[in-house]
């Protein structure tokens, strides 16, 4: 079962139609029981690095989740933010770890030309 992990931050039900418009049972994960049964996991994210971690620790999800990744092997793709949560720490002004499951920081593109918006 794919599951899409529901913290409070991200478009979960534009994932949910999605698979559904693709004829792909895939439903969200609120909590560490409805993570159980999962094969697939996807971490959607929007905002602040700092913002979505803690989010995230608040939710109750994050031991179950380093479980299932770690000890399971089900695979996880990050999205957005989600990706950014897999690094070890984020912008480099943020000051909450990530999972450290992709060793590396991440850091702020900086345009060569400041009038430039990224």
């Amino acid at each position: 079962m794919i599951r899409i992990i529901d913290y409070g931050v991200g478009n979960i039900q534009a994932f949910l139609t999605l698979f559904k418009r693709q004829g792909i049972t895939a439903s969200r994960a609120t909590t560490p029981e409805e993570l159980q049964d999962a094969t697939r996991l996807i971490l959607p994210g929007v905002g602040h690095f700092d913002h979505a971690m803690q989010r995230l620790n608040d939710s109750g999800l994050r031991p179950e989740l380093e479980r299932l990744v770690q000890k399971e092997s089900i695979p996880i793709i990050g999205i957005c933010v989600g990706m950014q949560m897999l690094a070890t720490t984020g912008h480099e002004y943020e000051e909450t770890a990530g999972f450290d499951w992709i060793s590396g920081d991440i850091r702020r593109i900086a345009p060569a030309d400041p009038s430039l918006k990224i």
